[in-house]
């Protein structure tokens, strides 16, 4: 679970073991494997029309900008515990919403930073017009945030408990 503030990002063990893993081979691995496929297609003959050498350059282009990604988010993590099940929202929680005037339309998500989202459940981050309208706020009370068009939307905390993966 990550929280962010201040250039600090708060993980479990897991997701920093998660993360660490991921920068290891993405420096290692599987930098060995696109320089490969760059030679094989550079080999092809004329690097202009050669649509296999540019895919190549291109992938390697956003594994170089993940690498910097992971790396800059790493030098700056802090390894500690999930959040307590207090009953009030923060980064690491799922919660439950109701959207204002239809008690039967809910939301469930991760309170948590892009870093650890997951494919089994929606992630906001806390910095997220929701994240930050519902940050902070108890068990059945009313949260309010901004919506892209300007106009001001509530929802109602139903639950907010620690994520488990």
């Amino acid at each position: 679970m990550t929280q962010t503030s201040d250039n600090v990002t708060w993980l479990t063990q897991e997701a920093y073991d998660q993360l660490k893993a991921e920068l290891e081979y993405l420096s290692g691995p599987a930098r060995t494997e696109i320089a490969t496929k760059i030679a094989a297609a550079r080999e092809e003959g004329d690097l202009r029309e050669n649509g296999g050498y540019h895919a190549a350059k291109e992938e390697q282009g956003k594994q170089e900008l993940r690498v910097r990604q992971l790396t800059q988010l790493l030098e700056n993590a802090k390894v500690g515990e999930a959040p307590a099940a207090t009953g009030v929202v923060a980064p690491g929680m799922v919660v439950t919403i109701a959207f204002d005037g239809d008690p039967d339309d809910t939301l469930d998500f991760l309170l948590a930073s892009r870093e650890y989202a997951s494919s089994d459940i929606e992630t906001y981050s806390p910095q997220s017009p929701l994240g930050t309208g519902v940050n902070g706020k108890k068990i059945g009370e009313d949260a309010e945030y901004e919506l892209p068009n300007g106009k001001k939307a509530k929802v109602r905390i139903l639950e907010a408990k620690p994520y488990q993966a």
